[in-house]
């Protein structure tokens, strides 16, 4: 199946997505106004000869989606129209999301997917940049290394105690803070690497 035009503008502009959200609307706020785009960046969005459909999936209760969608809605907005950006709910556009998965088997969000005016893919992100991916991993790593007294402390967030998950949780959110420039410019990099410019 291929995204049509129709399907496409069906989708939600950020306003209408930060409208619907239930969830951590606070931090999308904070985040966008915390993305900073290098001149030389929007300079290159800027240039494009033509506008850029960019369709978004993701939900806001994931901390890939409301450190990076920010990033993009800002870099559309700071393009001045060279950026036609549209957000699918992945759980409820799930028909959209399993044409592109992550690595062809994981719902990985946020995945952005750029098309030309005439809906011809041009590229494929998700979630993160590598760098952070790496720099994430490793993380992990020494989390787990450094809280060997907590049981549960190997396995997926989701079926970690409420206390590790807390602790998980704090530890990846310095980790974030601590990072968030270096991130969102390699974010922006990854995008125009993609995008040939």
């Amino acid at each position: 199946m291929t995204i049509t035009r129709e399907r496409f503008d069906s989708g939600l502009t950020y306003q209408q997505w930060l409208d619907g959200i239930t969830q951590n609307k606070e931090r999308f706020l904070k985040n966008y106004e915390a993305a900073q785009i290098g001149a030389e960046d929007v300079a290159a969005f800027k240039k494009l000869p033509h506008p850029l459909n960019v369709l978004v999936l993701g939900e806001d209760w994931c901390g890939d989606v409301i450190a990076n969608l920010p990033i993009l809605a800002r870099l559309a907005d700071a393009a001045g129209g060279k950026l036609n950006l549209r957000i699918f709910k992945r759980d409820a556009n799930l028909d959209i999301m399993d044409q592109y998965l992550y690595q062809g088997q994981f719902r990985s969000i946020p995945a952005i997917v750029f098309f030309d005016q005439a809906m011809s893919e041009l590229g494929r992100w998700w979630e993160r940049p590598q760098m952070a991916r790496n720099e994430m991993d490793e993380a992990r790593r020494r989390f787990v290394a450094e809280h060997a007294d907590l049981p549960d402390v190997g396995k997926p967030v989701p079926a970690m105690s409420e206390t590790t998950r807390q602790i998980f949780t704090a530890f990846f959110g310095r980790l974030r803070a601590e990072n968030t420039a270096r991130w969102a410019q390699a974010v922006v990099d990854e995008w125009r690497t993609i995008l040939g410019f």
